[in-house]
């Protein structure tokens, strides 16, 4: 399967050229270009069905003309040695923990698969690469782990000034590890400014073979599509009619990644979300993208540093326009209800959730008529331990929950002792003494 981008369809690549130069040149982010009928295999696979062995299968049938199953299946086992949990709350609700890897976040599934991958086509290659990212929180700690002992693959981290937290000394390259922290003079801002910055340079970028861990890197935002496959094969013996997933949008990649499973042909009736500003009703109730009204060629290029995936959600919709109103359910969700459900997640099924999977319920309840058919269920993507929102659960519920110590981890702060860098000519001395 080839990739294309959302702006030109003429540019397109292959999957290992794309998760290597991440961005098109047009501004754009990749997308797949076709399908693939996977209804057979999907109906055969079931509760014993790793994860890592449906990760391998949907990688094996994306590239199919790259890579062998073979390597896919290692790629994924080596990506893969935790896996979600699925739940079953009551006769209709379910709910897909997507926090048991070793940072408790979704995004270890994305970005260890990306590293996985990466390593495996740079050692075909005989090259080395470097992502560059930034971040002020969990995902340096993400990064550190999912690239632990990896021989092509190196990062350069971006974080606030005195931020620097959830790493090891022996993470650091300078200690032999693959992280490289610069501490900068400024904050979220400043720190997508410089990398935006960085990867207009193409020259530059080509010539150190950067790349980004963001969910712009489409290596990062396949693998999220592996969620709903896992689910379905342990729901389709308990569920025999419509099965809808709820979920708090984010950036929208959890959303893109669950249409391009059904474009897979994975049994998909819809997806339950709060609205936002970007993606939410119009004026007789179908669901809209704000930024389709501003034509793709007077748009700003797509950023490295700080990607949406609404391009892309407009991208699939282009393809599929009449299916958008039939199969993305939104409902304005106020922070009143999303408190109501997380109180009720507690009162009524036991469980803490953090923040967006409590707005994500909520949304879940104003959409129940979706299931009254009998035997429909709704799912709940769950994609951060509940610890992540303590604060907000103390403060909803009255409960202090317990940290467990990897996420304690992540916020142990480290002092670098080194430069502080302000301006993208800083940051380029440093990615050329890197590379």
């Amino acid at each position: 399967m080839r990739l294309t981008s959302t702006r030109d369809k003429t540019v397109n690549a292959s999957f290992k050229d794309a998760i290597q130069q991440c961005m098109p040149q047009d501004g754009g982010l990749y997308v797949p270009d076709g399908a693939a009928d996977l209804r057979r295999w999907i109906l055969y696979t079931n509760e014993q069905t790793s994860f890592s062995s449906i990760a391998g299968a949907l990688t094996s049938a994306f590239i199919n003309n790259e890579y062998s199953p073979i390597i896919c299946e290692t790629v994924a086992t080596k990506a893969f040695p935790f896996e979600p949990v699925l739940k079953q709350l009551d006769e209709k609700l379910f709910v897909l923990e997507l926090f048991h890897g070793p940072t408790c976040c979704y995004r270890d599934f994305g970005v260890s698969y990306l590293a996985a991958m990466l390593e495996t086509t740079l050692h075909m290659e005989n090259k080395n690469s470097i992502l560059l990212d930034y971040t002020s929180g969990e995902h340096g700690a993400i990064i550190a782990k999912a690239l632990k002992g990896k021989k092509h693959l190196k990062s350069i981290l971006l974080y606030p000034k005195g931020k620097v937290c959830g790493l090891n000394e022996e993470d650091f390259v300078w200690n032999g590890g693959n992280i490289f922290p610069i501490e900068i003079d400024g904050e979220t801002e400043l720190g997508h400014s410089l990398i935006n910055e960085i990867f207009k340079d193409h020259d530059l970028v080509k010539k150190a073979n950067l790349t980004v861990s963001t969910s712009a890197n489409i290596g990062r935002l396949i693998p999220q599509t592996f969620f709903y496959t896992y689910a379905f094969s342990r729901l389709k013996n308990k569920v025999s009619s419509d099965i809808y997933y709820a979920l708090d949008p984010e950036n929208y990649g959890n959303l893109v990644a669950g249409l391009y499973s059904w474009r897979l042909s994975l049994p998909v009736s819809g997806f339950i979300l709060p609205s936002t500003k970007a993606l939410s009703l119009d004026a007789i109730g179908n669901p809209v993208i704000t930024d389709s009204i501003i034509p793709v060629e007077k748009r700003i290029e797509a950023e490295a540093g700080d990607p949406s995936n609404l391009e892309r959600l407009e991208d699939f919709f282009s393809h599929y326009s009449q299916m958008m109103k039939n199969f993305v359910y939104l409902s304005d969700v106020s922070e009143k209800e999303t408190e109501q459900a997380e109180k009720e997640l507690f009162i009524k099924y036991k469980r803490y959730s953090d923040y967006h999977t409590a707005k994500a319920y909520a949304a879940a309840v104003k959409n129940q008529d979706l299931i009254d058919e009998e035997g429909g269920a709704i799912v709940l993507l769950d994609r951060f331990h509940p610890s992540f929102s303590a604060d907000y659960i103390n403060q909803t519920i009255g409960d202090k929950i317990e940290i467990p110590e990897a996420i304690q981890n992540l916020k142990k702060p480290i002092s670098l002792g080194r430069p502080v860098i302000k301006t993208p000519d800083e940051l380029i001395m440093q990615i050329k003494k890197l590379s």
